[in-house]
């Protein structure tokens, strides 16, 4: 009994779709004013729900719960919503672009798309786990992730895939720093010689970091000036892939 009314509640202010106060909650829910004041404190004491800074007293759906709701959002979905700009860039770079995401402290590229022009070489950077300390996709992901889950995924031992491999912990926390600093990632042929990528973090507000967006080529071509601008650009890119899983993910809440 208590956990419907916990989830009328939750039901409640996100049908609302603006700030809304206990006493319009009470209303809604038909709740006695003081249980329905006690279960909203809980809620928010939990993150599922939240103050805003300029409506006092009301209540908005918490990044808590927006952050289950997109750990629940199936790769189906989330592709499907995240393809066509995922698409674009690839075309527009002439290099692969991909769509990795964290899932049980591992971090896993779930979708890749390729430039249309069949002339062109690029580089596949194929589907599943990627090693945290050497590929940009999960360096992006883990730079941004929260303290406990970031010390969690780097504390193990780092395998050696040539002279360019990081594997000191102090060298990837300084490197996880830096990244955060300047917004995006990058692997320099650390894990195969020739090969090169760039990825950013796809944030949402204060939420902890879920997915990254990147392209890979050849190191020739991604020299340091131009990852530096590929980093610009994929920064915009992540604006556009965040809208998308957004919109795919307003039916979960």
């Amino acid at each position: 009994m208590q956990v419907e009314r916990l989830i009328n509640i939750l039901e409640m202010t996100a049908l609302a779709g603006r700030p809304i106060s206990v006493a319009n909650l009470q209303t809604a829910t038909g709740l006695p004013r003081p249980t329905c004041y006690r279960m909203v404190q809980t809620l928010a004491g939990h993150r599922l729900l939240e103050t805003t800074a300029d409506e006092d007293g009301r209540y908005v759906i918490g990044e808590r719960l927006i952050r289950l709701a997109l750990l629940g959002k199936s790769d189906i979905d989330v592709r499907r919503a995240t393809t066509g700009s995922i698409k674009e860039a690839a075309i527009h770079l002439g290099d692969a672009t991909f769509l990795a995401r964290l899932r049980n402290k591992q971090v896993e590229i779930i979708h890749v798309e390729t430039p249309d022009d069949t002339s062109l070489l690029f580089i596949h950077p194929g589907l599943g786990n990627r090693p945290v300390h050497a590929c940009s996709s999960a360096k992006a992901i883990t730079a941004f992730a929260e303290n406990g889950l970031q010390n969690d995924i780097i504390g193990r031992a780092f395998e050696s895939f040539n002279t360019n491999t990081h594997t000191s912990h102090q060298t990837l926390m300084d490197e996880f720093k830096l990244i955060a600093k300047r917004g995006y990632a990058e692997r320099d042929e650390e894990i195969q010689l020739g090969i090169s990528s760039v990825a950013t973090a796809v944030r949402f507000g204060e939420i902890d970091v879920t997915f990254s967006v990147g392209s890979v080529g050849h190191a020739s071509k991604y020299t340091k000036a131009t990852r530096r601008k590929l980093g610009e650009y994929l920064n915009g890119l992540t604006r556009k892939v965040e809208a998308a899983i957004q919109l795919c993910n307003v039916a979960s809440i």
